[in-house]
């Protein structure tokens, strides 16, 4: 018997106590997927929940998706979950969501439109022309927001305006090459995966999405904020002498 053909679609979900929000997501993108012509599978990647995170995708996705739960058997941070996650997928093309959702599922096929004109890493923006922030942040945390844009520029030198927005894609070929280089496990892991593909010469380009901010989010805006910073010089130290193969 041949082996089974891979999915074109891998979605990937890193979740950490999220029984309150994971349902509707889930109910979505099933609804989403179902509706396309290609053939997907989604992964939820729980990260050593206090709840019933891994139960409750387990149950909600069984006989409706293909799919697969993994467990951090303890909470290990974002980055190594979208990491766990991004590895394993099987997908031709690769996408990482936030569990709340924010970025709507719909974005997927423009995403989907820059990776077939030619892109290997597509990532959703919040802060390119044609994008849409529905709800936003409080305005504190949107300055700290900016500010980190505008420091990540200048220290890791991307064209990347919006490196922390959680709807991101990658063709199988650009998960291989980028995501064993990558290292945090923390919130920095996004600017971490924007140097590494710029180091190594990889096609990315910002995609504008709809955005709706959630108050809910997890991220700590002044401890964490200082660690992101800190992370930048880790990432630029850590990945400068990468090279383009070949």
């Amino acid at each position: 018997m041949g082996q089974p053909e891979s999915p074109y679609l891998s979605v990937v979900i890193p979740a950490y106590n999220e029984t309150g929000r994971l349902g509707s997501t889930l109910e979505k993108i099933m609804v989403y997927l179902g509706e396309q012509s290609y053939t997907s599978e989604i992964l939820v990647v729980d990260d050593g929940s206090t709840d019933d995170t891994a139960t409750l995708a387990d149950e909600l996705l069984e006989g409706r998706a293909t799919h697969r739960v993994l467990v951090n058997e303890e909470n290990r941070g974002k980055g190594y979950s979208v990491r766990r996650g991004l590895l394993a997928a099987e997908g031709q093309r690769v996408l990482f969501s936030d569990a709340d959702l924010s970025t709507p599922i719909e974005h997927t096929a423009d995403l989907l439109a820059a990776i077939d004109a030619g892109a290997d890493f597509a990532i959703g923006s919040r802060a390119v022309r044609g994008s849409a922030i529905k709800r936003r942040q409080p305005l504190l945390r949107q300055t700290a927001g900016k500010m980190f844009s505008l420091v990540q520029r200048m220290l890791l030198g991307t064209h990347i305006a919006d490196t922390q927005c959680g709807f991101k894609m990658f063709t199988r070929e650009a998960v291989q090459t980028v995501v064993p280089h990558q290292t945090l496990d923390r919130w920095a892991f996004d600017a971490e995966l924007v140097f590494i593909a710029k180091r190594l010469g990889l096609a990315m380009v910002e995609v504008p999405v709809d955005w709706v901010n959630s108050p809910e989010t997890k991220v700590r805006m002044v401890s964490d904020g200082l660690k992101m910073v800190r992370d930048l010089v880790v990432i630029r130290s850590r990945h400068r002498g990468l090279r383009p193969p070949g």
